[in-house]
């Protein structure tokens, strides 16, 4: 396994990636690992790794790299200022890599992340016809738009043409388990083949080892769960 920090340019601005490599001559599978909130730290890099380690080209973007200091001396969070339209863009320019790097199976794309990464990855797979498989855990604000538009993650579903599983804290709030019945409906209506699992005593984030919500116990059973998914998908 090989890892590094590529670059490319999108919009203009230099857009950082963590890039994880099984060994071996490929071509691989490959993975978009959506970050969270706290950006591509260790914990995404490891996820990254740890696909890598199975078989997936793994790939994490800097979904921040519009934001400069100095739209944070008001004290924002980068977050803020992350727009759908941007974030989509960033995901296809992503795709894009992927589809063209030497390693990869162009044809056999998959999507995860955490958190606000759980809201993006929805959000591509609903967006960008390459990904064959989702993962989204605990994905809060899926039917909240961000930015110009008056259009959710959610209201995007229709163009979702690949199979979900979904993670969920049992005790967590957003995703809700109301938000959890109104996915699965709105997956159902559509057609979109779904697993939801949800973790009875798990609250948000209870995959990062780094936080207090960690649940180990839960943490243990998704991603087993998730490599099963994604190797049913993605792998020929």
């Amino acid at each position: 396994m090989a890892s590094s920090w590529e670059t490319i340019k999108v919009d203009g601005s230099d857009m950082r990636m963590y890039v994880s490599v099984p060994d071996g001559s490929g071509p691989f599978p490959a993975v978009l690992v959506s970050q969270h909130g706290p950006g591509v730290n260790e914990f995404i890099q490891d996820i990254a790794n740890n696909l890598a380690k199975e078989g997936y080209v793994a790939c994490a973007p800097e979904l921040y790299h519009r934001v400069t200091e100095e739209m944070l001396a008001d004290g924002s969070g980068p977050g803020d200022y992350n727009s759908d339209a941007d974030i989509i863009t960033d995901l296809n320019a992503t795709v894009e890599y992927l589809r063209s790097h030497s390693a990869v199976d162009g044809d056999l794309l998959g999507i995860t992340g955490f958190c606000v990464g759980g809201r993006t990855t929805w959000l591509g797979a609903a967006t960008n016809p390459h990904f064959k498989a989702a993962v989204p855990f605990f994905g809060g604000n899926i039917m909240v738009p961000r930015g110009n538009t008056d259009q959710s993650p959610f209201d995007r579903t229709s163009g979702m043409k690949c199979p979900v599983l979904f993670h969920f804290g049992g005790i967590d709030t957003n995703p809700s388990p109301d938000d959890q019945a109104k996915y699965d409906a709105e997956l159902t209506r559509l057609g979109v083949p779904h697993v939801f699992y949800s973790y009875q005593t798990a609250n948000h984030a209870f995959m990062d080892y780094n936080r207090d919500r960690y649940q180990k116990e839960a943490s243990e059973i998704a991603w087993p769960r998730t490599l099963e998914f994604l190797a049913a998908h993605l792998k020929r």
